[in-house]
């Protein structure tokens, strides 16, 4: 039988490459989407695909199960890759808007794994693989609340993967950096229901991020597509001894080794300065 892997938030970016890159490859693919309208456009492309929501354990429980009734019960490796941001000024943020975006890109992510590590206990091995950022090495102004469910995760994931040794279950993390996706697009939404801009005394200062947000300026300095974080996927669940992290895009290995060599205050002015 074809290897197996459950992939989240495929409906566009990195999920949807990853989906069609792995298929192609020979694995078996389960592409799972928030959106049952997407769920029907990815199987019009010729992928196995139903829906799961993040923030909905009912969904989570349901396309774990639809994946084992495929299988036979058996799921070789796992992608949480679904995930949105919050752009703003951390003061600006409220705590509900905090706990909304945790609720997605990290407590979501916690879940769903927690009903795949049963699997792959009784089978005896399976690859998780968790999508994190170069925001989950270093932090940038008007990102703070994805910066914090990056941060979070690149410890829980650390700490998961120390607990697993021994199990045959491999914990890895993926941290891309400019590459190619709707992250922007998707984010405008929660910008608007959580950020009040206006009333900020940072008011003046969000003419740069409004630009940003709003207006398509094409690709970023060093923006890769999708398909090189789809072949640090390849690799780490080809592998039967995968590395704790792949790095993805230039500013992903300069951050990295930025933030292990330079003292805080000279990274911090770097950072600053965008």
């Amino acid at each position: 039988m074809p290897r197996s892997i459950l992939i989240t938030g495929s409906s566009s970016g990195i999920g949807h490459d990853a989906a069609h890159g792995l298929a192609r490859a020979g694995w078996r693919v389960f592409a799972t989407c928030r959106s049952e309208a997407d769920c029907e456009r990815l199987r019009a492309e010729g992928l196995e695909s139903f829906r799961l929501d993040y923030s909905d354990e009912a969904s989570m429980a349901a396309a774990v199960a639809e994946a084992l009734a495929r299988t036979g019960g058996t799921l070789d490796a796992l992608f949480n890759n679904g995930a949105f941001a919050c752009p703003g000024a951390v003061e600006d943020l409220p705590v509900e808007g905090l706990r909304a975006i945790f609720e997605t890109n990290l407590f979501g992510y916690h879940a769903l794994t927690r009903r795949v590590i049963p699997v792959m206990r009784r089978q005896g091995g399976g690859t998780i693989v968790n999508c994190s950022s170069v925001l989950g090495l270093v932090g940038i102004r008007w990102r703070g609340a994805y910066v914090a469910t990056k941060f979070a995760m690149e410890g829980l994931s650390d700490v998961l993967r120390l607990e697993m040794r021994g199990t045959g279950v491999r914990v890895v993390l993926i941290e891309p950096g400019p590459v190619t996706s709707k992250i922007r697009v998707n984010a405008i939404p929660h910008f608007e229901r959580w950020i009040d801009w206006r009333s900020s005394a940072r008011a003046a200062e969000y003419e740069g991020l409004l630009d940003r947000l709003y207006k398509d300026r094409g690709k970023d300095r060093f923006e890769l597509p999708a398909s090189a974080v789809t072949a640090a996927l390849r690799k780490a669940i080809e592998s039967p001894n995968p590395k704790p992290r792949y790095y993805v895009t230039l500013p992903t290995h300069l951050m990295g080794m930025a933030r292990r060599v330079l003292p805080g205050r000279l990274l911090d002015w770097i950072l600053a300065r965008g």
